[in-house]
């Protein structure tokens, strides 16, 4: 399976499949460890994870009950957890149709749903498995959606229907296809309440969590070994804005949209790029949610990453409707116009954002449009509910995806991990990309992240 990342290379100059072999400049090498539990006012440990998001405290979790003799901090730069791409998604729980068949990603979303259910069962997390259908609605789409069904028997997902129009009213009364799939197996549930369970799991394990804490820098201590013993034993120095410092020996970085600008900070290479794309949803008028039982989802463009404009019920009874697809102009910029010319400068200069747009013009203007005139978006979901109308739906909230994109302008669909240049590169793993559905799929990344860690520091 890990044969199948991206790995960005200790030079972070070239892009190779694969990790390092044993024995390379990132592995093999091994420092001694200092177990025992230390409380966040100390500021040392054996192991840092950067970033609260559902993929870092999914892998906080896993590493500290891997390796419960290490002292490991996790920090977060904001006053709580979970609280950019965890808590602004659907909540849908995915089921792995959409992936290439025998890729990481479709192996991850599949195991990870199934993680996802086995663990809110165990923790009583409410969730619902309210399936999903994937509905064509004009004749062309109707391949696509045959293709799309047996690339879901490929991938294993569980439940799988081909359905005429008869059964799709079954389903969905208010629906109008001509043919869909019916997954059953996709479910919803509130990701930011998951993730809060991940960081009580890894509280009650022996974590600490440091929030308030936005990295400005890592390096290596400056001072001599032979003068300073934490210097010895907690080589890196992790400093905020604040100028606070936490040392330690490893780190694990799962910065999210940030995740570019921390790896730079070990000498990194800044491509890929995040580039911010901001998702705005709509809200279906509570005497209307009735329309809706599960989720309806479009047949997707395999041009692009995102899935469509959607129907989502959510845990609170609340149908979203969305997202779109445009470009932010800030990094978390929930609101249209929320700008950063730091950051429209940063996507503009070094990613490959000019020949993005070039290459996909019209479908940029079109999502643009229909961010600006609910009517249009209105008459798009007709096709699927025709007895929707303008006055039936809310403005509601959007999200901010970071999506990585190299300097062709390439949208990066892989898991890349990097490492950085010198002794600090060997002792850090960034996770740079971790792609939807990271979500549905953060307990299989998370052990995907720790067999890595364990490998590549040799614990």
């Amino acid at each position: 399976m890990l044969s199948a990342l991206r790995y960005l290379g200790r030079s972070c100059r070239r892009t190779n499949v694969g990790f390092p072999e044993p024995g390379g400049s990132a592995r093999g090498r091994r420092w001694p460890l200092h177990g025992g539990r230390r409380s966040a006012s100390t500021s040392s440990f054996d192991m840092v994870i950067i970033g609260g998001g559902i993929v870092g405290l999914a892998s906080a979790r896993a590493l500290i009950q891997r390796h419960p003799a290490l002292s490991i901090g996790l920090l977060e730069k904001e006053k709580d957890l979970a609280l950019h791409q965890t808590g602004h998604n659907s909540g849908v729980i995915h089921s792995g149709i959409y992936y290439k068949p025998a890729s990481l990603k479709a192996k991850l979303c599949v195991q990870g749903a199934a993680l996802i259910y086995k663990y809110c069962d165990k923790k009583g997390i409410p969730y619902k498995q309210c399936g999903k259908l994937i509905v064509a609605v004009e004749q062309e789409e109707i391949p696509r959606l045959k293709a799309l069904y047996e690339r879901g028997l490929q991938n294993g997902v569980q439940g799988l229907r081909l359905i005429q129009q008869e059964d799709i009213k079954k389903k969905e009364p208010y629906c109008r296809g001509l043919m869909a799939i019916d997954c059953p197996y996709t479910g919803i549930v509130d990701y930011r309440q998951v993730a809060l369970s991940f960081a009580q799991d890894f509280k009650d394990a022996g974590g600490s969590v440091l929030t308030n804490f936005e990295v400005k820098d890592i390096e290596m201590a400056k001072e001599s070994l032979s003068r300073s013993q934490d210097g010895m034993k907690y080589p890196i120095v992790i400093r905020n804005t604040k100028g606070e410092e936490v040392r330690c020996q490893y780190v694990v970085t799962c910065g999210g949209l940030h995740s570019d600008r921390i790896s730079e900070m070990s000498g990194c290479n800044p491509d890929p790029r995040i580039v911010p794309f901001r998702g705005d949803y709509l809200l279906l008028k509570p005497e209307k949610c009735y329309l809706v039982k599960g989720n309806i989802y479009p047949v997707p463009d395999s041009r692009f990453p995102f899935l469509g404009v959607h129907f989502t019920p959510r845990m609170d009874g609340s149908i979203w409707l969305g997202p779109n697809a445009i470009l932010a102009f800030k990094r978390e910029g929930y609101r249209p116009f929320d700008f950063s010319s730091g950051d429209v400068l940063d996507i503009i200069v070094n990613s490959g954002l000019v020949k993005l747009v070039f290459e996909n013009f019209s479908y940029g203007v079109n999502e643009m449009y229909k961010a600006c005139f609910l009517s249009a978006t209105v008459k798009y979901l007709q096709k699927f509910i025709p007895e929707i109308t303008t006055s039936d739906i809310l403005r509601g909230p959007a999200g901010v995806r970071a999506q990585a994109l190299n300097r062709d302008g390439n949208l990066v669909e892989d898991f890349v991990f990097d490492g950085g240049i010198g002794d600090i590169g060997s002792r850090i793993l960034h996770v740079r990309n971790a792609p939807s559905p990271a979500a549905t799929s953060s307990l299989a990344i998370s052990g995907m992240i720790a067999d890595e860690v364990q490998q590549r520091f040799a614990l």
